[in-house]
């Protein structure tokens, strides 16, 4: 039996049902249960799969304006200023850029006070000297995950 490209094919077929059953696994990839837990197993210990989470419709739950906000930090103040963004519950994303900028941060939020509210709390920072804020008009893709090749 051969398990060429098993990972990634167990790493596809995760993506198309996160809560599928070890045993519907080992059926759809012609393996035992015991070898897709195996590979399961190193697949979470190497940090490739981080976890299992539902898919979350924000919008469904009113958090209906999303933001992108860029932030020129000072350089050596890069990392707090990052870790600071990571403890605000509504920023989904953020991430140390090249370019103009040297953060962006995705955030959500239930109106446009709250977003306003968050961005002047984050704007009394003194390690931030700028800030750009864009409010998505329409979400074309979101949180979209893609399959692995499979050499």
């Amino acid at each position: 039996m051969t398990y060429e490209n098993l990972d990634r094919k167990l790493v596809n077929a995760l993506l198309g049902d996160g809560r599928a059953s070890l045993r519907s696994l080992g059926e759809d990839l012609d393996v035992s249960v015991t070898t897709v837990s195996n590979h399961l197993s190193t697949l979470e210990e190497e940090g490739i799969i981080n976890g299992y989470t539902p898919k979350v419709d924000y919008d469904a739950l009113g958090y209906d304006v999303t933001a992108i906000i860029q932030l020129k930090v000072e350089g050596s103040s890069l990392p707090e200023v990052t870790e600071n963004l990571k403890k605000h519950k509504q920023m989904i994303s953020v991430y140390e850029v090249t370019g103009d900028y040297d953060i962006i941060a995705v955030g959500k939020f239930t109106d446009t006070d709250g977003m306003n509210a968050q961005i002047k709390e984050l704007l009394t920072d003194p390690e931030i000297n700028e800030s750009n804020t864009s409010v998505v008009l329409n979400t074309a893709s979101e949180h979209e995950q893609f399959e692995l090749d499979l050499e």
